[in-house]
């Protein structure tokens, strides 16, 4: 436990680097419901997605602004979003992004045979490849820490996840993986240390949180 929060508070520190927008405008939900419309191909006209596609209802705003920026502006590779939010301005993006985090996301499930890896590697990380407990920047119940920018996973698509995960581990060294975790390579970092193993099983932990 001592470690957990030690980690928390590292992290917290963290967020103005990483995954937070250093700019926070106000988003108006009603204004970004009529953005949607295109979004909902892939998200759910909810922001409840059918799998690969990331479930985007119930995030925290802070985190979706940031990757939505991250989109636009070419510092997260999504192939399926080229060219979407090339004319939003910010304050378009904050308004899309308070939508999707006013809605209320389904759940979803964890495979039994995985249980008991994924729960442990979420709960106490990896000590012997310094992965650092995924509690600490999201919550033992998966809801992330919106203020701080860290997203929330409960419920996520596990394949998504999983694909995350692998795209980060490939970041670490590769900058054809995913590099949009801030200068402290926190996700890198962590999923540097994981097996293809450990990442479905985390994953599939994941989906099935509350």
């Amino acid at each position: 436990m001592k470690r957990v929060l030690i980690l928390l508070g590292l992290t917290l520190g963290w967020a103005s680097s990483g995954f937070a927008a250093n700019v926070n405008p106000v988003g108006d939900a009603a204004a970004g419901k009529d953005m949607t419309v295109v979004c909902s191909a892939c998200h759910g006209a909810d922001g409840n997605s059918m799998a690969p596609f990331p479930k985007l209802a119930g995030q925290g705003e802070r985190y979706l602004l940031k990757q939505l920026n991250d989109i636009r502006d070419g510092a997260r590779m999504v192939p399926s979003m080229t060219g979407l939010l090339d004319d939003k301005t910010e304050q378009d993006l904050a308004d899309i992004a308070a939508y999707y985090s006013a809605q209320t996301s389904t759940g979803g499930q964890t495979n039994p045979d995985l249980l008991e890896l994924g729960a442990k590697i979420y709960r106490s990380g990896v000590a012997d490849r310094k992965v650092a407990a995924c509690i600490a920047c999201h919550s033992p119940t998966g809801q992330g820490n919106a203020p701080a920018g860290f997203p929330a996973l409960a419920g996520q698509h596990a394949q998504y996840i999983a694909d995350q995960l692998r795209a980060y581990r490939k970041g670490y060294e590769d900058t054809q993986g995913r590099t949009n975790d801030g200068g402290s390579k926190i996700m890198r970092t962590t999923a540097s240390g994981l097996s293809d193993n450990d990442i479905e099983a985390v994953s599939s932990y994941i989906a099935g949180l509350k």
